[in-house]
């Protein structure tokens, strides 16, 4: 569906973007994660049609966006990061009103416009001015138009940003149902969210993509240590933090501070911890053996990758 290869970008004299090779196939969600200036934006703008390339080829559902520019964008739906709405529009008038301006015909957009507005869950809103709506029914507004001449791709930049926390879960839920029926590309600094809907991520930096892979395969190739999860019950923190530590293959052990963890080992009676050790030398096995012979209880013992947030600093920060 989006095919990237050797994407140049400048401004002026200098690089924004720098021999960027990837593809993103029919049905992906792709995550799209750097920091700011890495060059994230500039790379989804000019997939879309909004910017060329210096160099390289960028084609979207088979068709360059340079050469066949109107035919590429026909296949995509972009939502911006700051979307571009009439305020003194109705929701219904302004989906009209962008139906029009993308050279679909009046049946059509009859058509897809109760079907979209039912799609984001906007029914209550049809008729209301988009100004007065909160940012997050703007943002499903936005979402409308993107999807509403049914394209191939969807490149969705920020989609949660600056909206509540009950309107991120909702838009979360509704992006994971779009990508049912569309391929798509999704920016984001919100970094679990990214973790929630896409199974697969590309981390941009300085211009170059540092990563592209599923996040728990980059847990596994960056992480030089594992880290386990521990439940014990039956002694003092101290006594087994001091006792587990003496492990060869044990690097640290520490108190899980995760409310969540905390929390449940008071309901459960069981001490949550932490521990890191030494890859490939056996350390969840010798940490069930040290367990069993001191005569406390072992509640859980699990591996735990490497969070989103800790790949990306890791890719990311200057070394």
């Amino acid at each position: 569906m989006i095919r990237v290869e050797h994407f140049y970008k400048n401004y002026g004299p200098y690089p924004a973007v720098i021999d960027v090779s990837f593809e993103v196939l029919k049905g992906e969600i792709v995550g799209f994660l750097g920091p700011n200036g890495a060059g994230k934006t500039t790379t989804m703008r000019s997939i879309t049609g909004y910017l060329p390339p210096t160099s390289g080829n960028i084609t979207v559902s088979g068709y360059d966006s340079v050469k066949y520019s109107l035919e590429a964008r026909r296949h995509i739906g972009y939502l911006p990061e700051t979307v571009p709405l009439y305020l003194d529009m109705t929701v219904t008038d302004y989906l009209s009103f962008m139906g029009k301006i993308r050279g679909m015909n009046q049946k059509w957009i009859n058509e897809r416009i109760d079907k979209v507005i039912d799609h984001v869950r906007l029914g209550d809103y049809r008729n209301t001015h988009v100004g007065k709506l909160s940012k997050g029914y703007r943002q499903r507004t936005g979402i409308a138009q993107a999807i509403l001449h049914e394209p191939d791709v969807l490149i969705m930049d920020e989609p949660t940003i600056g909206i509540d926390p009950i309107q991120v879960v909702e838009t979360r839920e509704l992006i994971s149902e779009l990508g049912e029926s569309h391929t798509l590309l999704i920016s984001s600094h919100i970094l679990p969210e990214v973790s929630a809907i896409c199974p697969r991520v590309l981390v941009i930096s300085d211009g170059r993509i540092v990563a592209d892979d599923k996040p728990a395969n980059l847990s596994n190739r960056l992480s030089g240590t594992e880290r386990i999860e521990v439940g014990i019950s039956g002694s003092k923190i101290d006594s087994i933090i001091s006792i587990l530590r003496k492990i060869d293959s044990v690097i640290d052990v520490r108190s899980d501070s995760r409310a969540e963890q905390i929390d449940q080992g008071k309901k459960e009676n069981f001490l949550p911890i932490i521990v890191d050790a030494k890859t490939n030398e056996n350390a969840t096995e010798n940490i069930a053996k040290s367990i069993v012979d001191n005569g406390w209880g072992l509640r859980n013992l699990t591996p735990l990758p490497m969070t989103l947030e800790e790949i990306f600093l890791q890719l990311t920060q200057d070394k």
